[in-house]
């Protein structure tokens, strides 16, 4: 039984959940620790890293996006206390989002003809942009954006200019109480990705992954580097507990952070 979500988005970054909403969404779903882990931004709605609201646990922590030599990925900070130098950092980010965003938008409508109902606001990535695809002449819906338009590989992608992993992993070990690898299986080189957890605290164990996954080197990769595993739904949604960690599990990653379970 899921008790901790540790990885949930809300409208502060991509998610559809508005902060307010969590409390009451996570009680629903039988949850009793949540970590807000909105992409480049810190929980600014919670007053102390550790709050305890309408009998849940609220963790404030972060997604970050970080560049390898082969491949991006992203870390998850928990417990996070923002120093100067990670606001610093994700002031830029921020900035370089919007940028990003726009650039996406001027080419759909170029290409499409189409003009789009959207406004590049603070915490805005792709899956904003899909959403006002979806909803405009163009006949294509959310997942058609990313596939057609906007994807990886589509004609209207734009990069991001994003820390290296050495950067990122350093801002969020000195500002953090706890920094893992997200969903290690989703990305290209699962084995590269897995080494870079040997300098970090743990490794996304528990995730919904859409396909069937081999977890065989997830688990060496606990042993050989003795992580602690995290887990959570990802929920951009209002899904929560999909995914996350049972009893034992979470009371590790509570000693670990200084929580008291």
């Amino acid at each position: 039984m899921t008790v901790a979500d540790l990885h949930v988005h809300t409208t502060r970054s991509d998610g559809e959940l508005a902060p307010e909403a969590v409390a009451k969404t996570a009680r629903a779903a039988g949850v009793s620790c949540v970590a807000i882990t909105d992409h480049d931004c810190v929980a600014s709605f919670l007053d102390e890293p550790v709050v305890e609201r309408e009998g849940l646990t609220l963790l404030s922590g972060i997604e970050l996006r970080v560049e390898t030599e082969t491949q991006q990925l992203d870390l998850l900070g928990y417990v996070v206390q923002p120093t100067d130098a990670l606001t610093t950092e994700l002031e830029r980010i921020q900035a370089d989002r919007i940028e990003r965003a726009r650039a996406i938008v001027e080419r759909v409508e170029a290409k499409t003809g189409v003009e789009l109902d959207f406004e590049a606001k603070p915490g805005v990535g792709r899956p904003h942009i899909a959403r006002a695809i979806a909803a405009s002449p163009i006949e294509l819906d959310f997942a058609g954006a990313f596939k057609e338009l906007i994807g990886n590989n589509g004609p209207c992608f734009v990069p991001r200019d994003v820390p290296s992993f050495d950067r990122g992993r350093s801002l969020l070990a000195e500002s953090s109480a706890f920094v893992s690898l997200a969903h290690p299986l989703r990305y290209a080189d699962p084995e590269r990705a897995l080494d870079h957890a040997a300098s970090l605290d743990g490794v996304e164990y528990r995730y919904p992954y859409s396909k069937p996954v081999d977890l065989a080197p997830l688990v060496r990769a606990i042993e050989r580097y003795e992580l602690l595993p995290t887990g959570g739904s990802d929920a951009h949604d209002r899904n929560l507990g999909v995914a996350g960690l049972n009893q034992d599990e979470f009371e590790q990653f509570a000693e670990a952070i200084g929580l008291t379970v």
